[in-house]
């Protein structure tokens, strides 16, 4: 007779688990109703070591849960909910559909906890990681309107767009990092194998060697004597820098930085602001109090640094004053956005042209991450020709010396 683990709740509500040696599922479920538990999940004991794989996938990474997941998760329950499945029936479907062994814990945990009496805003906000707080504003609001089926569909438009913005961003970045690596990892090359080759026929020729072949051949030494030390020097700070990036204040301060890095500096704080505003306009056409609505936009674009000026203007919003008014005074914006948000106020549309500001942006970063190839190549090709040129210098000179040097000898 196969052995079936179950979950349960008590007549106390309390949770309780065990083994029960039964021919079916049905059948556990009528030996736990007349022991008084009402059964929450039942599983036969040999689908864990069966599914080992998937708990080892889950373990090691496999299974993280990524920005494509609560995409499918919006849209399948905007589906659910339009078709008027109840939240507990949707849930339990999502979580035996879903894939993603970790996602579908989470959706399992949500099941639980809605099944102990609590609302599903309540839930997701027990997984901060997985739900990011403009989702589960957005949800509360949803449960509170009783428009949970477009609160859905506008997060997952809203997420949609999110990813593809991502995206980009991380197609255009591919190439000048494979460009940067590739030259860092020659750079190692050269000095540890080829000049000290060189160093050997220069030190053979007895003679006054170049500024640059000197730089050259110092540089080399002081790779192969101490090329460890560099690279535990490098690893650490890679660590170092993760760690203190994950702190408020590293946080802030990279955020800041990024946002002034050439080139790329200004995508990044376009990006932002297109996401400032598509998640402004979400919130705003959802029914979210404006106050609110700006605190919970703080902590959606993901940036530390823009996030305290949207702050900056929820508090001159509690003071007050006007939208625009406050937006003028973080320096974020520009005329143009400034004056389509001034509008917005005078004719009581701000979402929409929240919405238009964030479709200008978008545009704005599309046409940015075309042209992003091209504007960077002038600055590789610069940084490769350099140290070409003193690479080239730096061993060429000599040699052109040599015939000299041989005949002076």
């Amino acid at each position: 007779m196969p052995i079936f683990q179950y979950r349960g709740r008590n007549q106390r509500g309390e949770v309780v688990t065990g083994r029960v040696d039964a021919a079916s599922a049905d059948a556990v479920a009528s030996q736990l109703f007349n022991s008084g538990v009402v059964p929450i999940d039942i599983a036969a004991a040999g689908a864990a070591a069966a599914d080992i794989g998937k708990i080892f996938r889950g373990w090691f990474g496999s299974d993280k849960i990524d920005l494509v997941d609560l995409i499918l998760f919006s849209r399948q329950f905007y589906t659910l909910a339009k078709a008027g499945v109840p939240i507990m029936q949707a849930l339990r479907g999502l979580r035996d559909s879903t894939h993603n062994q970790a996602f579908s814990r989470v959706i399992n945990d949500l099941v639980d906890t809605l099944d102990s009496g609590l609302e599903l805003s309540a839930a997701l906000k027990r997984h901060p990681k997985v739900f990011p707080t403009l989702y589960v504003s957005m949800v509360q609001i949803g449960e509170s309107t009783g428009t949970m089926q477009e609160v859905f569909l506008q997060l997952a438009k809203y997420l949609e767009l999110e990813k593809d913005t991502r995206d980009r961003i991380k197609s255009a970045m591919r190439y000048p990092t494979f460009v940067v690596v590739a030259i860092t990892i020659a750079m190692f090359v050269i000095n540890l194998f080829v000049i000290p080759a060189f160093a050997k026929v220069f030190a053979n020729m007895r003679a006054e060697l170049p500024w640059a072949t000197k730089v050259l051949i110092g540089t080399s030494q002081f790779t192969v004597a101490y090329w460890p030390l560099l690279l535990a020097a490098l690893i650490a700070t890679i660590f170092a820098v993760r760690i203190y990036v994950r702190t408020p204040e590293g946080r802030y301060r990279w955020d800041r930085l990024k946002l002034r890095i050439p080139v790329i500096g200004g995508i990044f704080y376009r990006a932002t602001l297109g996401r400032f505003a598509r998640a402004m306009a979400v919130t705003m056409r959802a029914g979210v109090q404006l106050v609110l609505g700006m605190t919970v936009v703080s902590r959606a674009v993901d940036n530390e640094f823009i996030g305290e000026r949207i702050l900056q203007m929820r508090d001159g919003i509690e003071r007050g004053e006007t939208i625009a008014r406050t937006a003028a005074a973080t320096g974020m914006f520009p005329p143009l956005v400034l004056q389509m948000i001034t509008v917005g106020e005078e004719s009581g549309a701000v979402d929409e042209l929240m919405a238009e500001v964030a479709d200008f942006y978008e545009r704005e970063v599309d046409y940015d991450l075309k042209n992003l190839s091209t504007a960077i190549q002038p600055i590789l090709i610069i940084g490769i020709g350099a140290l070409v040129f003193i690479l080239a210098l730096g061993v060429f000179l000599p040699l052109w010396e040599l015939p000299r040097a041989m005949l002076g000898h």
